[in-house]
């Protein structure tokens, strides 16, 4: 470095360091008088500025003061070691300038999450106030925009401005498609290489179709077995790949296995209600599955939403006298909404009425709405990593089963949503003998008298572990609890050929208030969940019997079509 361009950084360092404490104060007024009613979902303006621990403010102040001048001396350094895998590219830590933009902007994303933390004031508020700062810190990355963005600069100059047009291409795609590309769709096709295990439909009504599969062994359970998935997604999560494929797993197993392939609403629905989904769907698929089979009782399994529906299907039962389900699994179910994670921040008394006026009578809540939220849960994994690779770099997402059906969104009738809105998330009635009615019955867990198989994922952002778990304080029945590593998704589709991950098992039989207590007395055991959730089921499937030959309930029975059936194929 020359003595002049060296005097010149002296003089620009005391000149940044003489502005970083007005830069901070600066900060600190924007940051207290944010208008909250503009950035959070639900809220109001604020009224009052923020209010912050004065300890955690000082200590974030010294630590941003010191790490602002420990970054402009160590700017010119030809090579920096950046952690954040948005950045660690070399054309981003070998050149100093964009170096120094992605660091300041990590120590600035980093302040800003530290203010969000030392905010004063309820859970709730708190939360919310900790989503929007994220969701300003994610989109405000550098490595967002094309201006700031070193590594696909170095890209387009390499391409000859190729890749930039290959990225304006693939803006105009997913603009007509209506969503981001998070994989190439066009590899996929549902019937042909998702959603392939052997089956037919054997029933349908408006609300969902029933899936009938072919038995993979000579010998079935005498009590057949049935899935509920989610509703606000496709069933076929369960069924993605012949090698991953839980649905594949239950039959190989010797379970007669059945599934609700959910209908994709259109206007036609736009009237339908919780009740409805419940008596319609869980309940006549029970009814169906033992017509079918001939079975007094048979075994069911609820996914997600689905589980919360079979929990309401199953209390409805009880309520009439009725117990045609004799064991029940739920996987990453919430049935007590009082640990909720980050969903909570959209929800609260405004956001809630709001959803009621606007199709609370009837409406549609489009499926693009729904995923677009479940995205931004993780802006960085889920969004803008997609925003940066399709648009700024031109790069086409390469084919993965799972991202093509988080891609296949489907709809939700709002009376439903606006119902299952008010009575689970804000008001959490299901852990309340009687505080609800659903199909003309007083709901009461303490009726669901059976033996129940919990499984939660650790890493859950959309049924916390604490959620999941919460069900064993309310179901009365012989209880077993697991918990998987990973998330909502990548935690259940853990086949055991895979040897992936982790589960935990507590086998003293106790089931302590908080999920932190099980936790604590669980045991890690390498591998698959399955395996031990498919010993559990065994014991409740009764006997043995020959495999059926033909679908449905005897050989005159003619089947709809073939599965995966039409219901699935329509597209939100």
């Amino acid at each position: 470095m020359t003595n002049s361009n060296h005097e010149f950084w002296s003089r620009a360092g005391e000149e940044f360091q003489q502005n970083l404490a007005k830069s901070w104060g600066q900060a600190m007024q924007t940051f207290q008088t944010m208008d909250l009613g503009g950035i959070l979902p639900g809220a109001e303006k604020a009224a009052t500025p923020l209010s912050f621990s004065q300890e955690k403010l000082k200590a974030i102040q010294a630590a941003y003061l010191e790490e602002a001048t420990a970054l402009w001396n160590h700017g010119l350094e030809a090579k920096h070691d950046i952690k954040d895998r948005r950045f660690s590219s070399d054309a981003w830590t070998g050149n100093p300038m964009a170096a120094f933009t992605a660091g300041a902007y990590l120590l600035n994303a980093k302040t800003m999450m530290g203010l969000a933390e030392a905010v004063e004031a309820d859970e709730h508020t708190q939360n919310k106030i900790k989503f929007a700062v994220e969701q300003w810190v994610a989109a405000s990355a550098p490595s967002n925009f094309l201006a700031f963005n070193a590594e696909a600069q170095k890209k387009a100059i390499e391409t000859k401005g190729e890749s930039l047009a290959k990225g304006i291409q693939n803006l105009l795609h997913d603009m007509q498609q209506g969503h981001v590309s998070m994989t190439d769709e066009s590899k996929f096709v549902v019937g042909e290489n998702v959603a392939t295990t052997e089956g037919a439909v054997v029933f349908e009504n408006e609300y969902f179709q029933l899936i009938e599969y072919k038995p993979l062994t000579a010998k079935v359970y005498e009590k057949p077995f049935l899935l509920i998935p989610p509703c606000i997604n496709k069933f076929y999560i369960l069924d993605l790949q012949p090698n991953n494929s839980f649905i594949r797993y239950a039959v190989s197993q010797g379970h007669r296995t059945f599934v609700v392939s959910w209908r994709n609403p259109d206007e036609s629905m736009a009237q339908k209600s919780w009740d409805d989904y419940i008596e319609n769907a869980a309940i006549k698929a029970i009814a169906q599955v033992q017509e079918i089979t001939g079975a007094k009782q048979i075994n069911a399994l609820g996914f997600c939403v689905g589980g919360t529906i079979l929990s309401n299907a199953l209390a409805v039962l009880a309520a009439r006298g009725e117990k045609p389900v004799a064991s029940a699994t739920f996987l990453t179910t919430l049935i007590d909404f009082t640990d909720t994670g980050v969903l909570d921040v959209f929800i609260d008394e405004n956001f809630v009425k709001f959803r009621e006026m606007q199709m609370g009578q009837g409406g549609l809540l489009k499926g693009q709405d729904l995923a677009s939220t479940f995205s931004f849960l993780r802006p960085n994994d889920l969004v803008w990593n997609y925003v940066v690779g399709n648009y700024l770099k031109g790069e086409s997402p390469p084919p993965f089963d799972l991202l093509y059906w988080n891609s296949d969104s489907t709809n939700l009738p709002g009376p439903f949503y606006a119902w299952y809105l008010r009575n689970t998330y804000l008001e959490n009635k299901f852990v309340t003998p009687g505080a609800v009615t659903v199909c003309g019955e007083k709901i009461d867990l303490g009726k669901v008298n059976m033996p129940v198989y919990i499984y939660g994922s650790r890493e859950d952002h959309i049924v916390p572990i604490g959620g999941a778990y919460a069900s064993t304080q309310h179901l009365p029945g012989k209880k077993r609890f697991v918990m998987g590593a990973s998330g909502h998704i990548a935690g259940v589709i853990n086949p055991p050929a895979a040897n992936k991950r982790s589960h935990w098992l507590r086998e003293d039989g106790k089931f302590p208030a908080t999920a932190q207590e099980w936790i604590a007395g669980a045991t890690e055991l390498p591998g698959s969940w399955w395996t031990d959730w498919s010993d559990w089921l065994k014991t409740h499937a009764g006997k043995q019997i020959a495999a059926p030959k033909h679908y449905g309930k005897d050989a005159k029975s003619k089947t709809i079509e073939p599965a995966p059936g039409r219901y699935v194929k329509a597209r939100a």
